[in-house]
């Protein structure tokens, strides 16, 4: 699949014209022999927005993690910004991962410090002052509609609360691309809108959106506001969907 052109601020090595942000070429993954995916060729493209689909079980959450270099391929080649996740430094690899943000399923926080202290934990990993930021902080909260919560806890706060303050985290360093792990599934219907409606502004804004779901309806609303393209898979590989949802 073809992509547009990138130019990267940061990373290992400049991105040329012509490369994806994420890039599978005929990968698969195994794990203590059972082969989990296979034959994948996949380009997810700069400003697109993707919707992830298929069984529980069926690999959502591993060809997420091999997305943003979490896992590495047993055969084929995954690209992070034009570059061979399996050739690429420890160094490399952390830069690269400031350029993908990720919504994890679990959603886990440090229960001991607050929901902004949280969310500024990415800042301070990246050896920026968190005092600098907190203009920007508290507009993210703002946005993400938990400024009355920044001092509250992570076991305080509702479902929907908890989906929106990991979204934040994820894109405190202002990462080209969002993958999001089923970031619904443990939330109600009018905080799957909220939630996805967060996710349809980033897109607008120019950032590529990944989200594993199996969740229809969430697809169908979100096609009536913005292009999306739909990943399929099916007896472990990863299909384009058709337009028929």
């Amino acid at each position: 699949m073809a992509a547009q052109g990138q130019n990267g601020s940061t990373g290992p090595k400049p991105i040329a014209a012509g490369y994806a942000l994420i890039d599978l070429e005929n990968a698969a993954y195994s794990y203590s022999g059972n082969e989990l995916l296979s034959g994948m060729s996949v380009s997810i493209t700069p400003g697109a927005f993707y919707f992830l689909t298929g069984p529980s079980g069926s690999g959502k959450t591993t060809f997420l993690k091999l997305c943003y270099g979490a896992l590495t391929a047993t055969s084929g080649i995954v690209s992070l910004f034009g570059n061979s996740r399996a050739s690429m430094s420890r160094d490399e690899i952390a830069i690269a991962r400031r350029k993908i943000g990720v919504v994890h399923q679990d959603c886990q926080f440090l229960d001991h410090l607050s929901v902004i202290e949280n969310i500024a934990l990415p800042l301070e990993v990246a050896g920026q002052d968190r005092l600098s930021d907190q203009m920007n902080l508290k507009e993210l909260l703002a946005w993400v509609g938990l400024n009355k919560r920044a001092e509250a806890y992570p076991p305080e706060l509702s479902g929907g609360e908890r989906q929106r303050a990991a979204l934040a985290r994820a894109i405190i360093m202002s990462p080209d691309i969002i993958l999001a792990d089923e970031p619904t599934g443990n939330i109600d219907w009018e905080m799957s809108e909220r939630l996805l409606k967060l996710l349809i502004e980033l897109n607008r804004m120019g950032k590529t959106i990944v989200v594993a779901s199996h969740d229809l309806s969430l697809i169908r609303t979100a096609k009536t506001q913005v292009p999306v393209r739909v990943l399929r898979i099916n007896n472990r590989q990863v299909h384009l969907a058709g337009a028929d949802l």
